[in-house]
């Protein structure tokens, strides 16, 4: 990836970041351990449930203010955006 979660600071840096998933998965998708769109939005579920224990171990305290319901109407406009 070419774009770092820590560098995103803006709705373009999201972009760009999304993009650079994209361009991850397509060039080289037997590294992801989540190919599949089932599998991937399993594992965002499961990642978000433990969002807490990830930023607890790397020593970091989870974002309280974060704009959740942007990245939820996101996800689901995904879904039929084209």
């Amino acid at each position: 990836m070419t774009t770092s979660p820590d560098h995103v600071g803006s709705r373009e840096d999201l972009a760009a970041f999304v993009r650079s998933l994209h361009r991850s998965l397509a060039e080289d998708g037997s590294s992801w351990e989540s190919a599949d769109l089932v599998s991937f939005l399993e594992a965002l579920a499961a990642w978000i449930d433990d969002a807490n224990g990830w930023y607890s171990n790397a020593g970091r305290e989870l974002p309280a203010n974060g704009d959740w319901g942007f990245f939820a109407r996101a996800l689901g406009a995904a879904a039929v955006y084209g």
